[in-house]
């Protein structure tokens, strides 16, 4: 999973979220039914448990257990997913109309996908088993045909590719590692490893300028890109970014180079000529929002006028014109479903992978301490199944009412408006920045129970308790 640094600002708020996860029974304001699709906003809305809600746009397919990237082949026929959950993990193959043409499950996956330059072959990180696995394409189906191997799967040794890119006229694959904080070369010719470069920090993937002389490296870890010379092999460069940087797109002239910092609400832009950041802009909903909007996934217009950001923990995609690089402007918010994780934009229609669908649901079959788990076990790991919303260009009023929308889904009202009144003695206070005699606070975290198996027989609570596996005679102890 990716590891964010979440914002703390409303300390009821993270309560509710940590008590009623993956809640028993999710709530919607109209009736909800797996595989709803929604055309216009203000329609069918599903209630999460930690009070925000989904109101996706478009329509969407459904994906497996947590889709961390998406890209699409240079033809634009195809469209590749990678699930890499805690479940079944897998690659799958779509048409641009989002008709499944083919999956592939594997051991271990982790984030990396590229297509070949011809479009006949699929590149894929096997994450913690330290290879890339190459499949052929034929009539839209996957069949493996060899694979490229960093070292001894894990944990013998702890490499896990991550991001990679493909340069088939000059036989090389780039890609770049999480445990071992490296970048590797390989020849695809001979399929062994030319060099091997450390790179000081966890990095999350790499880029090929346009005339594949310099690879983009965002160093996860590191706070900043890293330069790579393909044509002399060597580190030319680190240019300093935001916080956690993620994903990476180029304009389609290599003058610019986007990236997401996850953990800062920003997205820096650096000038590839000048090598530096010429601009930050801001991605949350609010200017003054605290980290967590958690930006991780880019995507450019075909004229490359508008910059789509994913903001995972916002459930939306934020709308930028980057006409003029420097002075880049907000145009609004497009809702999406539950923690968008990759965006891509082709033929007038805007692809989000959503990390886990569009709704949380029950686990009556979850583990039990008096029963022993089986594989029909619901384990709330394993049972958030990932979506692809597949959403029309919006124009200037679609966005509008998309953005209206996005504000709907949200309880956070932004730091610069006071809180409701409350009681004058209670120890929160009613502005940001008064006091409290609060001086510290202690989270007690019960992993992977729900708000049901624990307080589902509370009777002020809205819960099930048939579910409760913990009741009132164990329930004081919380």
């Amino acid at each position: 999973m990716m590891k964010n640094l979440r914002s703390q600002y409303l300390l009821l708020a993270i309560f509710a979220v940590l008590l009623t996860q993956c809640s028993a029974s999710h709530k919607t304001e109209q009736n909800t039914k797996p595989g709803f699709k929604q055309e216009q906003p203000g329609g069918e809305r599903t209630m999460l448990p930690n009070g925000w809600s989904l109101s996706p746009a478009g329509h969407f397919v459904d994906l497996a257990d947590l889709p961390l990237n998406l890209v699409v082949s240079h033809s634009g026929k195809y469209l590749a997913v990678t699930n890499n959950g805690y479940g079944h993990q897998s690659i799958m193959l779509f048409n641009p109309q989002g008709k499944k043409l083919d999956t592939r499950f594997i051991p271990e996956s982790w984030l990396g996908l590229a297509f070949s330059d011809n479009d006949h072959y699929l590149y894929a990180s096997e994450g913690n088993e330290d290879n890339i696995l190459i499949y052929a394409i034929n009539d839209g189906k996957l069949s493996l045909q060899d694979s490229l191997n960093l070292g001894k799967p894990w944990p013998k040794q702890k490499i896990s590719p991550t991001g990679i890119a493909v340069d088939n006229a000059h036989n090389r694959l780039f890609t770049v590692t999480k445990e071992d904080s490296s970048l590797y070369e390989f020849n695809l010719q001979t399929k062994q490893i030319v060099h091997r470069v450390p790179l000081g920090a966890e990095a999350y993937t790499c880029l090929l300028s346009p005339d594949k002389n310099k690879l983009y490296i965002s160093l996860w870890g590191g706070e900043a890109v890293d330069v790579f010379d393909a044509r002399t092999a060597q580190l030319i460069k680190k240019i300093p970014a935001g916080s956690h940087p993620t994903d990476m797109v180029l304009s389609h002239d290599g003058k610019y180079l986007y990236v997401a910092n996850a953990n800062d609400n920003t997205v820096s832009i650096i000038n590839t000529e000048a090598e530096k950041v010429i601009e930050t802009i801001n991605s949350a909903l609010y200017p003054d929002s605290p980290a967590g909007s958690t930006p991780n996934g880019l995507a450019l217009s075909g004229n490359g006028k508008r910059l789509y950001i994913a903001n995972a923990d916002n459930n939306c995609l934020a709308v930028f014109d980057v006409t003029n690089p420097g002075e880049s402007r907000s145009l609004g918010f497009i809702p999406t479903g539950w923690y968008p994780t990759s965006v891509k934009v082709l033929d007038g229609k805007i692809y989000v992978t959503n990390g886990k669908g569009q709704f949380s649901m029950p686990n009556p079959k979850g583990p039990n301490p008096t029963k022993r788990s089986t594989p029909e076990t619901q384990y709330i790991a394993r049972i958030l199944t990932g979506t692809m919303s597949i959403i029309p260009v919006p124009d200037e009023d679609q966005l509008h009412a998309y953005t209206q929308e996005v504000y709907r889904d949200t309880p956070y009202k932004g730091t610069a408006k006071p809180a409701e009144k409350v009681a004058s003695d209670n120890p929160i206070p009613q502005e940001i920045g008064r006091k409290s005699p609060i001086k510290h606070v202690f989270y007690i975290i019960k992993e992977n129970r729900t708000y049901d198996q624990v307080l589902g027989d509370v009777k002020e609570g809205n819960g099930d308790s048939s579910l409760t596996l913990f009741g009132r005679r164990i329930t004081p102890n919380e």
